[in-house]
Formats: structure tokens, C-alpha cells, sequence
């Protein structure tokens, strides 16, 4: 699949990657509702069979390769969902994939790649290191590279969770989802809007590091330190030779939205403790800018709940009201250290 994606294009990704992938449940929250003042439903995409919503554009793409592809292998650079979805993928059609990622990436990220099969590559303390090691194994080895987001099979994979959002709440005024590089956006926001094109479709990332938005912001692709945070899915950049999602976002976002460490931790104890739902700091994210009341939604809302992935370490130290290390940086950052 190259060039623009369509609505077409997530309608046949749907019913190719239909026995590949859980379709998810949409859940009402009362409680968000009575924060937001309008009907507020959860996807609970964090239920997906490898945690994630990334295993619904990696299935589309394998699905797409032709036998001598699959024949060669696939390589992909991950912040760790697109690994572990790639790797699954790959492992249910019995084909080599090499995951490159940097030294940021969460242990129990690398466990769970690891545990299908797959090879890893620890390369550098950045997407962009990974990238760089993705691109040799293409050329020595022949690899198939599967990006994890600027690549059309992987946004019309991930564009079926739009789909799904209006078949489930089709009165939706408006929809709320994480943005890193952009494939998961693009996806759902070229399905909303296909659908339905009065739908606002809102972006949410973390203010430490948020590649999309710096780059919206400055009109082209920019470049941006990538640090650690709660949110460490959302990391990385958008490819300064960005061909497909920044151009989908720009067109296609009503809003991006920026949120701090502390604020993202409150999203994932609410979701624990109000919700009954794990969830990993990129996950939360829409259910935090809800909390925040940086978003005012003017009707019904579908917020994403993106990945279940955390450290459970982590995430006990979060639901349990403990400081972290990233709201501590934070913090600092911010001249807000007490």
C-alpha cells in the first residue's frame, strides 16, 4: 500500500486483519462524564491480545508482504508496543523479526519482545540511534523494514479503531487519542472524518519530548531531545523526511494537546482506581487531559486508552501516590521542583 491513505484503504485493512487482532470493548464512564459534564466512553484498546493498539497496523503490513518478503524478515524500530505487536505478528506467519530500540526503552518492553522470538538491538539513546541500525540491516541483510508509524499499511491498521469508536458511539463529537509519530492519529482521524467530518479528533502527548507537536507548531518535521517520561510509548521523532502522518495530522487534528508528568500519572491512578483498568503512561493520556480540563467537549466523547504495557513496579508506585522520577525531572524542568 503507498500514497495517501483512505477510508477505503481502513475499511479493506478491517476485514483483512479481522481474524488477526481482538476487537476491543468501549466502555461508559460515569465518572469522566460527571468531570466533563458530557457522556464520556473508554476504548479499551489496552485489551488487546499484545497490549496495544500498534498490533492492528503491524498485522495489516505483514499481511500485505508478499511470500518472498515474509520470506526475507521484517526489522522495525520501536519504543517497545510496535516491537512486540511486529514480533507477534511475525511469529504467527514463522518469520524472522529483528527489533531495534534504543537504551530507553523499558525493561519489561524488551521481556515481552523477547519472549516472542524475536531478536533485539539495543542501539544508542534515541529513535532516531535505532533507526540508523534499522537502515543497515535493510541493506546488508534485506530486511523489510515495517515502521511503526510513517508507513500506509500501518496507518490504515491503526485507522480500524476509528472505525470501531463511530460504529460503537456514533453520535461522537469528539474523539481523544495519544500522538507520538503520528500513525495512530492519522489513522483514526482519516476514519472519523471520513465518517463523520463534524467529529473533533484531539491529539494528547507529553510536554517533555513531544515530536509531533514541536514539529505542527514549527510547519515542518523538527527534530526534538527525546527524554524520559511516563509516557515513554509517545517517544521518539517523526522522521525529518516525514512522508505520510505529518501532513495527515496537520490536516486532519483539531487540536494537540500537552500534558505534564504529574498530570499523566493522575490519568493512570484514575484509570486504576475509578475504572478498575491498567494502563501505561501513553494510554492514559487521554483520560488525563479529560481530568485536566484541558479539553472542553461540547458532546459525547470516546477517549482511547491506548496500552496496557507498564513496569508494574512503576505503576504501583504511581496508583500508590509516590513521586516519580519523571515528575521529579519534570518538575526541575519546569521550575516547579519544591
Amino acid at each position: 500500500m503507498t500514497g495517501p491513505v483512505t477510508v477505503a484503504d481502513i475499511r479493506a485493512a478491517r476485514a483483512r486483519i479481522a481474524g488477526r487482532i481482538v476487537r476491543t470493548d468501549m466502555a461508559p464512564s460515569p465518572a469522566l462524564a460527571a468531570i466533563a459534564g458530557v457522556p464520556v466512553h473508554l476504548k479499551l484498546e489496552s485489551r488487546q491480545t499484545t497490549g496495544s493498539f500498534k498490533l492492528r497496523g503491524a498485522s495489516n503490513a505483514i499481511a500485505l508482504l508478499t511470500d518472498e518478503e515474509k520470506a526475507r524478515g521484517v526489522v522495525a524500530a520501536s519504543t517497545g508496543n510496535h516491537g512486540r505487536a511486529l514480533a507477534h505478528a511475525a511469529k504467527l506467519e514463522g518469520m524472522r523479526a529483528v527489533i531495534c530500540i534504543s537504551r530507553l526503552v523499558p525493561q519489561n518492553k524488551l521481556d515481552e519482545i523477547r519472549s516472542l522470538g524475536a531478536e533485539i538491538r539495543i542501539v544508542g539513546a534515541s529513535q532516531d540511534d535505532a533507526q540508523d541500525e534499522v537502515d543497515r540491516l535493510v541493506a546488508d541483510e534485506g530486511l523489510v523494514m515495517v515502521p511503526p508509524f510513517d508507513h500506509a499499511s500501518v496507518i490504515a491498521g491503526q485507522g480500524t479503531l476509528g472505525l470501531e469508536m463511530l460504529d460503537d458511539a456514533p453520535d461522537a463529537a469528539m474523539v481523544v487519542i495519544p500522538v507520538s509519530g503520528g500513525g495512530l492519529a492519522a489513522g483514526i482521524a482519516t476514519a472519523v472524518k471520513g465518517v463523520n467530518p463534524k467529529t473533533k479528533v484531539i491529539g494528547v502527548s507529553m510536554a517533555r519530548g513531544a515530536a509531533m507537536k514541536a514539529s505542527l507548531d514549527g510547519g515542518r518535521p523538527v527534530e526534538v531531545e527525546e527524554l524520559p517520561t511516563l509516557a515513554d510509548s509517545l517517544g521518539g521523532g517523526i522522521g525529518l523526511s516525514n512522508r505520510l502522518t505529518f501532513a495527515m495530522c496537520r490536516d486532519l487534528l483539531d487540536d494537540v494537546v500537552l500534558l505534564s508528568e504529574a498530570e499523566i500519572a493522575a490519568g493512570i491512578r484514575h484509570l486504576y482506581a475509578v475504572e478498575r483498568e491498567i494502563a501505561e503512561g501513553a494510554g492514559a493520556v487521554g483520560v488525563a487531559a479529560l481530568l485536566t480540563g484541558k479539553i472542553s467537549p461540547c458532546g459525547p466523547v470516546v477517549a482511547l486508552v491506548s496500552g496496557r504495557n507498564v513496569d508494574m513496579n512503576l505503576h504501583r508506585q504511581v496508583v500508590n501516590g509516590e513521586r516519580t522520577e519523571f515528575e521529579r525531572l519534570d518538575a526541575i524542568a519546569t521550575g516547579r521542583a519544591a
